[in-house]
């Protein structure tokens, strides 16, 4: 799968962009602040419905415009188009011509993984943030995974709104504790059995990058540890007290150590970052894996954070790609431009929202 035509309208600092795309390594290079990051989060809006900055749609709105336009051509078996438009009165996503009915239609048609500094949150951060990274991986692998999400996130939230009245009626509390444990047991075992398959290959590429010097170890921690529905009437008379749901996954962790130690409390700031890229590597090498083709990589001026060393663990993945005819869209200054990359790729100057060839 590649992406053979990008169009926006008014997103970021793009006011019109029409590009034509083959498959392979497109370098995105110039000054900060031209518009290289935004080219990656309108590729990653396409293929996630979300910004890998974390923000809304109000904020990729081209300043003093209503609102904005992206639009794709997919060439893999057979050729896709997609086109979203979004404003603070009208959102549309097509695929194909016709309009999107359900999210699970249509994630996973554009399969890409971002390499960026926010990733950083992946160690830094909040548990809420690697419980997202797994479900991602699993919206990426699953079918059927985003509706046990909806559906656990729906009865999550009418449970919580039901322990905040003074004197929740039992039998509405039962009813949606049931659906809680009906859809939270499913996740928690997928979750459980991606591990297995997701550790070995962060572990490897840890290696591949740090050199050896450090051992990575990814431990899924599921708060539920026994029967789920036993475990929430455990908690009864602390839920009536806090009034929110103390038990499920949607408080499980994923411990990230380097040799037995929190990588959050001990890990140095190249170690995070050695880290972060090694979890990303392991995400592009399981969906090459489960689906036969690389996902789009997304590296925004990542290889330049790294020292000589590190960037060439990071080199293999990049290979492979090349060989299997995938297609990396990575930013650069050109005080950072990575040579060790000097061979086919598309180089693009990127200057104030416009995309020019270079030689």
């Amino acid at each position: 799968m590649h992406l053979a035509h990008l169009r926006l309208r008014d997103f970021r600092n793009y006011a019109r962009l029409d590009l034509d795309l083959a498959p392979g390594f497109h370098v995105l290079a110039g000054r900060n602040a031209q518009g290289k990051t935004n080219l990656l989060e309108a590729i990653y809006l396409l293929a996630s419905l979300r910004s890998f900055r974390g923000v809304g749609g109000g904020q990729m709105v081209r300043h003093g415009q209503p609102g904005y336009f992206a639009g794709a051509e997919l060439v893999s078996e057979s050729r896709r188009e997609i086109k979203m438009y979004w404003s603070e009165k009208k959102r549309q996503l097509s695929l194909d011509g016709q309009p999107v009915r359900k999210l699970a239609d249509y994630l996973g048609v554009l399969r890409a993984v971002v390499f960026c500094t926010e990733d950083l949150q992946l160690v830094k951060g909040t548990g809420r943030i690697r419980r997202r990274f797994l479900d991602l991986l699993l919206l990426q692998t699953q079918p059927g995974y985003l509706a046990l999400l909806q559906n656990y996130a729906q009865a999550l939230r009418s449970r919580n709104a039901l322990l905040k009245q003074p004197a929740p009626n039992p039998a509405a509390l039962e009813g949606f504790t049931r659906e809680l444990v009906r859809y939270g047991e499913p996740i928690i075992q997928l979750r459980r059995e991606l591990l297995p398959r997701l550790a070995p290959l962060a572990q490897r590429a840890y290696r591949r990058i740090a050199n050896d010097a450090e051992e990575l170890r990814l431990d899924y921690q599921p708060n539920v540890l026994a029967d789920f529905l036993v475990e929430l009437a455990q908690c009864r008379a602390r839920e009536q007290a806090v009034r929110y749901t103390l038990a499920g996954p949607h408080r499980d962790e994923l411990r990230l150590s380097l040799n037995d130690r929190a990588a959050a409390q001990f890990g140095s700031e190249g170690q995070k970052r050695t880290l972060v890229i090694a979890l990303k590597m392991a995400q592009a090498e399981l969906l090459e894996e489960v689906h036969g083709r690389p996902p789009l990589l997304l590296i925004d001026d990542v290889m330049g954070e790294l020292d000589v060393h590190r960037r060439s663990g990071f080199l293999p993945l990049l290979n492979r790609l090349h060989q299997a005819r995938g297609q990396v869209f990575m930013t650069c200054t050109e005080e950072n431009w990575p040579a060790e990359l000097g061979r086919d790729l598309v180089h693009w100057e990127v200057q104030a929202g416009r995309l020019v060839p270079k030689p």
